[in-house]
């Protein structure tokens, strides 16, 4: 089962607020002063022109900053300059001179107030809505003046004081609906296309700006009003003006049109049907960052979910300048660069490969070492797309992505994780770079990671999986020559990660053909906690691999078929021919039972020992309970071994030879063995010849590494263990059936 990648959201979208702010502080601050100041408003009404001219220019001076009203008043006070010029809007709704400055100064002072989110409900409340699209059309002219073509005080600069505080109030999603009910939507749109009969046209395109704005507000993550601005017949203007010559006002209708497009798929047919696309393409070329930045953001949201529109993205030429972007100096774009690739890449494999052969993999691979998270999870996740080709995992691991992929598994967050490990999957089914992703220490990377999600997990074991099943033929004997000659680094990688992936047949050939158990052995005496615990953890999985089952869980062998006397004949009298003092107790034993039993009895029955003829023969060390059992044992062939008596049994079993109750009493023990007690158990398995309970030991030590290295005499236990680890592994580990050797 392939593993599956997580696309990133896009990143989202805050509201026009913030550049609204930039380009018009001066001017709604200035007006809102003069909303205080009788002297102010007048010389603001003076000269109509000169005052949209000015207005303009302050906007362009992004530094500048005003006063703010709202900051110096109580919402009682903010409440009462609402009611105060609300009524103004309501009753200067007329070509008068007189009417039409105090409808500006009443806008802009109510887009001043709107610049603090925190007043808008009081505006709002206050009933600025409807009065404010009242004002986004102009008021009917008289015929006398019509005809007479006079000049038209503040032509344009109402209408663009009342859009833009309505898109200041847009910005809170509960007044979105309450603006569109008010009428503003179609009204909006008409201002969009004022600009085919203005004659002034810098207050005409700063008029459309707001409008556009506006239009992005009120649209925002509301996709009935994104279908209400498409009925009102809001795009093909908005198209339109992507060719003004005024490039805030392209950027502008470029901020509209991502809005409307995103996940509202008859808005991105109608965009694509007024053949926005080529000029969208162009805008992508453009030296100013933040025209790229919408262009792509536009494109971005046209792709999403829609392969037919892809596909009319990538013939319209689409991919060599977002490739292009992931240069800019402009960090939000290649972001969106590096998303928008990462969707292309789902398209088709044609595709993935063009994008890598135009360049693409090494900006990306640079992003992913950036200190912006956002376009480290961008670029990880279209290197995860692009890595799902066989060509272009070559691309990756040789351009140097390796180690920054690797890199991003300790993220915090689990989208990048999930990215970066999507990546590294792919890049694993190359069996051309599979040593390159042992030798960087990849495996231990996905083997000690902390996964925050449950996919992610998966990810990686499908990963592992996938490297596990590419170490065979040629890469095996690569990374065998790598463990034989690199960097004593490499050579520690090397033999951590065969570990776990090789071949069980091939076990023998690298670890003990090719000295990688030393390797593993070293790191158990190292200084560094980490080769120690690294070390401990390859050697229990090898261990494991190496038995169908561990010591500690395994029964023990059935003894050797023979005839036994039976349960009845257990210290009877009957035809007994010997007696056994112990603790001054008699215990009646037959000569043949024990002659048949081990070759001890036949020794002492047999040979030159004194006890040969002897009646009664002392058994001085044994106590009576545990001498009965092992004597069951003779007779039956079967016993109940209990933790009380197993080790004293294994002791006596240990002096008559008898391999079978040793057994019996090594796996007994094994199941008692603890942090607490296992240096003891090594103890008793060296003194009696315990071989199963030896190796139990050791694999309980190798499992249990991290909790017993704290304890006391851990580093003399070790250095005991050692010389056992190498007979276990020696007799454990089968002969391989085919070489690994270059």
């Amino acid at each position: 089962m392939e593993a599956e990648q997580q696309k990133p959201q896009r990143p989202r979208r805050k509201a026009q607020k913030r550049r609204i702010d930039d380009e018009a502080a001066a001017s709604a601050a200035a007006a809102a002063a003069a909303a205080a100041a009788a002297a102010a408003a007048a010389a603001a009404v003076s000269s109509p022109l000169g005052s949209a001219d000015a207005d303009d220019d302050n906007e362009d001076d992004e530094g500048s900053v005003g006063p703010e009203i709202c900051c110096r008043q109580s919402q009682a006070a903010v409440a009462r300059e609402v009611r105060t010029q609300v009524d103004a809007l309501h009753h200067c709704f007329s070509w008068r001179h007189a009417d039409r400055a105090t409808a500006k100064r009443a806008t802009s002072v109510l887009a001043e107030l709107a610049k603090n989110e925190e007043m808008v409900n009081v505006i709002v409340e206050g009933g600025a809505v409807p009065a404010l699209v009242c004002h986004l059309k102009v008021p009917p002219m008289a015929a006398a003046v019509e005809e007479e073509q006079q000049p038209r005080p503040f032509e344009h600069e109402v209408e663009k004081g009342a859009a833009f505080a309505l898109g200041l109030l847009a910005v809170k999603p509960e007044h979105q609906q309450l603006i569109v009910d008010a009428g503003a939507l179609p009204l909006l749109v008409t201002l969009l296309r004022r600009h085919k009969n203005a004659t002034n046209s810098r207050a005409v395109n700063s008029l459309i700006r707001r409008a556009a704005d506006a239009i992005t507000n009120l649209a925002h993550e509301n996709s009935n009003i994104k279908t209400c601005i498409r009925i009102e017949g809001g795009i093909p203007p908005l198209v339109e003006l992507l060719e003004s010559q005024d490039i805030k006002v392209q950027r502008a209708a470029a901020g509209a049109l991502r809005t409307l497009a995103f996940k509202n798929d008859e808005n991105k047919t109608l965009i694509v049907d007024c053949n926005a696309l080529p000029t969208l393409i162009l805008m992508l070329r453009s030296e100013d960052a933040a025209i790229h930045y919408e262009a792509v953001g536009v494109i971005g949201n046209l792709v999403h979910s829609s392969p037919n529109i892809k596909k009319e993205v990538l013939n319209a030429g689409a991919l060599q300048p977002v490739i292009g972007l992931l240069s800019s100096c402009c960090t939000e774009s290649q972001r969106e660069a590096a998303l928008l690739l990462g969707q292309f890449a789902s398209a088709d494999s044609e595709c993935k490969v063009h994008i890598v052969q135009r360049g693409a993999v090494r900006p990306l691979i640079d992003m992913l070492q950036s200190a912006d998270f956002q376009l480290r999870e961008m670029s990880a996740f279209a290197l995860g797309r692009l890595a799902q080709d066989t060509h272009n995992q070559a691309g990756i691991a040789y351009n140097g992505g390796l180690l920054p992929l690797l890199k991003l598994l300790d993220s915090k967050n689990g989208s990048l994780q999930h990215n970066a490990a999507f990546a590294l999957y792919g890049v694993a089914d190359n069996e051309d770079y599979v040593s390159d992703f042992v030798k960087v220490g990849g495996v231990q990377k996905l083997q000690d990671g902390e996964f925050i999600v449950q996919a992610t997990k998966d990810c990686v074991a499908k990963t592992l999986k996938r490297l596990e099943e590419k170490i065979n033929g040629r890469v095996l004997k690569h990374l065998v020559y790598l463990m034989r000659v690199g960097e004593k680094s490499v050579q520690r990688r090397v033999a951590l990660a065969l570990a776990h992936l090789c071949a069980p047949e091939d076990q023998r050939t690298i670890f003990i053909d090719n000295n990688g158990l030393d390797l593993l052995l070293d790191l158990l005496v190292s200084v560094s906690s980490k080769h120690q615990q690294d070390g401990s953890v390859a050697l229990y999985k090898l261990a494991n691999k190496a038995a169908a089952l561990s010591p500690m869980d395994a029964a023990p062998p059935s003894p050797t078929p023979q005839v036994y006397l039976g349960e009845q004949y257990v210290n009877s009298s009957t035809l007994s021919d010997v007696t056994f003092l112990v603790e001054g107790k008699r215990f009646y034993a037959h000569r043949i039972a024990l002659l048949a039993s081990s070759d001890a009895f036949r020794a002492m029955f047999d040979g030159g020992y004194r006890e040969k003829d002897a009646r009664d023969i002392e058994i001085p060390n044994i106590r009576w309970d545990v001498f009965e059992l092992m004597m069951r044992f003779i007779y039956t062939g079967s016993v109940e071994v209990t933790n009380e008596l197993a080790q004293d049994l294994l002791r006596a079993a240990d002096q008559y030879l008898l391999e079978g109750l040793k057994r019996l009493c090594e796996y007994t023990i094994a199941q008692d063995v603890n942090l607490d007690n296992v240096s003891d158990m090594y103890d008793l398995s060296e003194a009696f010849h315990a071989m199963s309970l030896r190796h139990t030991c050791v694999l309980f030590i190798l499992e249990q590494f991290d909790k017993i290295c704290t304890r006391p005499g851990f580093s003399q236990l070790i250095q005991r263990v050692i010389p056992e680890l190498r007979n276990f592994f020696a007799k454990a580990l089968r002969p391989s059936h085919r070489s690994a050797q270059p």
